[in-house]
């Protein structure tokens, strides 16, 4: 168990797996695979209405029918009815490649050539296939469909080129068709009966008709690569839609037989589905770039235009930064694009604008990669100004200007930042001081330079005379930092030089030398501290005023690839290459844990609130989340997580957030060797202080109704008396109800009502009517198991724990005396008092256990001053409220000193 604990994955739309849709009523929802886990998307604003599961193996193809999802990882196909899996179907030797829904039915097929067909009605008994089907040997199965009005009749494509027809009933081949010689990737069935569109390897679609094995047309991709998704209209357009390795969607015109346009820029990555919504005119695309597209076409020209979309990074991001209190994520990756992340709301994430992108590069006829900034390197933000001007800088890879953004805006800024050097050299470092005004660059040339935002224009230079050349550093910036009140502003160089200059004179104040080349570098504005990172693994901590070195972490036998200091300085979090997350405690001068994953992380960023940490690993297109358990926790804990030898081995965070990962401890021995210790759960802490109180964590109207559960009641009574119902034959026997109904009763009922007054006096001379709440108490006191108990009657309403508690009066007055002491009702009070006394000693469910006291005493009051043995326990359980009171009342009294001793030593 480590201080950060997974919780779950952003930025994850779908993957190269063929999504699956379905209509419920008259919503459309769509299940795409997201790695090991599959979502679901409602079409209508394409928001996320379900996450599955965690799965141990990817997911490689996906079905889905109302409630019940079919995933197939490895060799076997997981049901799941919405999110829980209600059997797993394990009868496949090799890979599951192909799903199919067939009716009541789900059609299986591997890359052995064996299909098997499952029947999911009654799941629970059916966890074996129904039918078998062997195809041939020369027989590689790509895809699957059911020709419209086929009974019980399938077509299966093959890596070969030709395709055959099956009855799946009868398990014969019914025709082999020959095909074209090129491997076929995708068939789908049109609205025309017998006519199916299979898409080639080749970059060739083919529209055939099965009963008579004739071609009917055929249609060719202008660009290179297999066709990878067809989808026919059925709203009455003659339009098939086809998608391929290129990210261009072709829609050709099947009266026309031709091209009728073509999205070139529709995604970056191989196109995995198509899908026409019925009697719609809209198209939805699913690609490998990570992203979900729907087209509309009601246009005048009936070309399709973008209606709605969701999308993540298409490559790995490599800088992430915390924004907006921790509510948001800014994320820059491979791919060129800048995003910003919602970590409350995942439909609030969207890509930052770059002006026009698609417009331009469709009037260029270039890609938008082309049109697009180049990949993000580093960047900063400020929140102080945001809604003044720009707040956002960015240097990206190879380009010698920065850009700015106004984040209120989500648009790219109007400002581009040019550092006035002869010879240009790319921005290699910024920073953004801490009134939100300035902005500082660092070159690889060695040129350090502070803008204005406002207006983009420059504010000086940096130099450094005695370097021998007209520039800061005599070699590339690796990073810049400005301190809290726009005093100093520190620049290191790659050769090891760390450089401290007045931020307004700009002249140079101090410098000391690392002794190895550095590779970056982070500063935390508050106290001063600067942390660096050099080639030989070091982690260096700097008091920047007093020009010394205050701390030195070693631990990383890889590259370091960031660092960030918590928000209180008291941390500082490293990650390397070596796939290890290290959190050094800055004051302590030591580690405090240590955690080790599968995939290394590139990129990471602390919440201002420290309670989550945000991570990026390497060819991972999206953000995982990691919650901080010290937060909710005690302090004495943390040092109970690592020893600083330890390291805690945890998979990365799922994309849903109520999956939990189980940790293997790693212990590090002196020896060459790894004592490997894997533990079954987490362990629980008992964080209860000394001296105070829990709390039941009920509803306050639960426990506060039971205090005024009279005047509740007086409230609601009814205004007008019931009324009387209909007279009935009187040979028909009826009972009264609230409504006024007739109701009937049964001939049997009168029989039982003459003996009802039998078995009630029966009940009151044996004992108490055995209800759950008297077994329930009488269960509590003979375990000695109170907290069973208290479980049981914080799920009763306030009336009915009233009416239970009215149920155990003693009514008959001339029994009281020598006989009294016997009575069960007595009985049951004692026991009751018993467990108050326990509760509160124990200081549990403190406000729930004070209002069930309070209206014990108001209902039994005269019952426990009459009797002797009630008196002694009434007497040991004020004893013991009034010491629990005074420690109560005496940390009450402290807070309220220190509070006041706060308050006026502010003024």
């Amino acid at each position: 168990m480590g201080i950060f604990e997974a919780f779950r994955a952003i930025g994850y739309i779908t993957t190269s797996v063929p999504f699956s849709v379905q209509r419920l009523g008259t919503e459309s929802f769509v299940t795409v695979s997201v790695g090991k886990a599959w979502q679901i998307y409602n079409c209508a604003k394409l928001n996320l209405v379900l996450v599955g599961p965690q799965l141990p193996k990817k997911i490689r193809a996906l079905a889905s029918y109302r409630d019940y999802t079919f995933a197939a990882y490895g060799n076997e196909i997981g049901v799941f009815k919405r999110a829980h899996q209600v059997a797993t179907w394990s009868s496949h030797v090799a890979k599951v490649n192909l799903l199919y829904l067939f009716g009541d039915h789900i059609l299986s097929v591997d890359v052995e050539g064996n299909m098997f067909i499952w029947a999911f009605k009654g799941i629970e008994h059916n966890l074996e296939p129904i039918s078998h089907i062997v195809l041939d040997g020369k027989f590689a199965p790509t895809c699957i469909m059911h020709p419209d009005t086929y009974l019980n009749k399938v077509i299966l494509g093959s890596q070969e080129g030709n395709f055959q027809l099956w009855n799946v009933n009868t398990k014969k081949k019914l025709y082999d068709f020959k095909g074209w010689n090129s491997s076929i990737c995708c068939c789908v069935s049109s609205p025309a009966l017998d006519v199916v569109a299979l898409g080639c390897a080749d970059g060739k679609i083919h529209v055939h008709n099965l009963r008579f094995d004739e071609e009917v047309v055929t249609f060719t991709h202008s660009a290179r690569g297999a066709v990878t998704a067809l989808s026919f209209s059925t709203d009455g357009q003659p339009l098939l839609a086809s998608g391929g390795t290129s990210g261009v969607i072709s829609v050709w015109n099947l009266e026309k037989r031709r091209l009728q346009s073509v999205i070139r820029e529709a995604h970056d990555n191989t196109i995995i589905s198509l899908h026409f919504f019925a009697n719609e005119p809209v198209l939805m695309s699913s690609s490998a770039d990570n992203s979900i597209k729907m087209w509309i076409f009601d246009t005048t020209d009936g070309d399709p235009r973008l209606l709605r979309f969701r999308s993540g990074h298409s490559a790995p991001p490599v800088c992430i930064r915390f924004y907006a209190n921790g509510r948001h994520i800014l994320s820059a990756g491979h791919d060129r694009a800048f995003r910003l992340f919602s970590v409350v709301q995942d439909q609030q994430s969207r890509e930052l604008s770059q002006r026009h992108v698609s417009r331009r590069a469709k009037k260029l006829k270039v890609k938008e990669e082309e049109i697009k900034l180049k990949p993000v390197v580093a960047f900063d933000c400020a929140e102080i100004r945001e809604r003044d001007w720009c707040n956002v800088v960015t240097c990206h890879m190879d380009t010698a200007e920065a850009y700015v953004w106004r984040l209120q805006n989500f648009v790219l800024g109007e400002h581009i930042l040019k550092p006035g050097v002869e010879i240009q050299t790319p921005v290699k470092a910024c920073s953004i001081s801490t009134c939100g005004n300035f902005a500082v660059l660092g070159t690889a040339g060695g040129w350090v330079e502070r803008f204005n935002l406002q207006s983009g224009l420059s504010r000086g230079s940096y130099v450094d005379k005695s370097e021998g050349v007209n520039c800061a550093h005599d070699g590339e910036v690796i990073g810049v930092a400005c301190d809290s009140t726009n005093s100093l502003m520190i620049s290191a160089g790659y050769r090891g030089d760390i450089k401290v200059w007045d931020f307004k004179r700009r002249e140079l104040k101090s410098r000391w030398e690392v002794g190895f080349p550095l590779v970056k570098i982070v500063c935390h504005r508050p106290n001063g501290l600067l942390a660096t990172v050099a080639d030989d693994l070091i982690i260096r901590v700097y008091d920047v005023v007093a020009l010394r070195m205050v701390r030195k972490f070693e631990g990383h036998i890889d590259r370091v690839t960031d660092l960030c200091f918590s928000d209180d300085g008291k941390w500082l979090l490293s990650s390397s290459m070596d796939a290890t997350l290290r959190i050094w405690d800055v004051i302590l001068g030591r580690q405090i844990d240590a955690l080790q994953v599968d995939v290394a992380i590139t990129a990471l960023s602390l919440s201002p609130n420290m309670d989550v940490l945000a991570t990026t690993h390497v060819d991972q297109n999206g953000v995982y989340l990691w919650v901080n358990q010290a937060m909710f926790t005690s302090s004495t804990c943390i040092n109970s997580y690592a020893s600083g030898k330890d390291v805690v081995s945890v998979n990365l965070p799922s994309t849903s957030p109520a999956e939990n990962n189980e940790a293997t401890n790693i212990e590090e021995s002196n020896t060459d060797g790894m004592h490997v210790k894997e533990t079954t759960g987490r362990p629980k802490y008992d964080q209860k202080i000394p001296d105070l109180v829990a709390l039941s964590l009920l509803p306050k109207s639960q426990w506060q109704s039971l205090i005024n559960l009279d005047i509740i009641k007086d409230r609601n009574k009814p205004i007008e008396p019931p009324k009387k119902p209909e007279k009935v034959p009187f040979f028909l026997l009826s009972q009264p109800t609230f409504s006024g109904d007739v109701v009937f009763r049964p001939t049997d009922l009168a029989d039982e009502e003459s003996t009802g007054k039998d078995v009630e006096l029966q009940s009151r001379t044996v004992g108490l009517p055995p209800t759950p709440f008297i077994q329930a108490l009488q269960s509590a006191v003979e375990s000695k198991n109170f907290p069973a108990f208290t479980d049981y009657i914080k799920g009763l309403s306030p009336s009915s724990l009233d009416m239970e508690l009215r149920m155990l009066q003693i009514i008959d007055d001339e029994d009281d005396g020598a006989d009294a002491s016997t009575r069960p009702e007595l009985l049951a009070l004692e026991m009751l008092v018993d467990y108050f006394i326990f509760e509160i000693s124990c200081r549990n469910n403190f406000e729930f256990i004070q209002a069930l006291v309070r209206l014990f005493l108001k209902i039994h009051g005269e019952t426990v001053r009459c009797q002797s043995r009630l008196q002694e326990k009434a007497k040991k359980l004020l004893e013991i409220q009034s010491s629990v009171w005074q420690r109560v009342d005496k940390l009450f009294q402290s807070t309220r000193c220190m509070v006041a001793f706060v308050s006026n030593s502010q003024f």
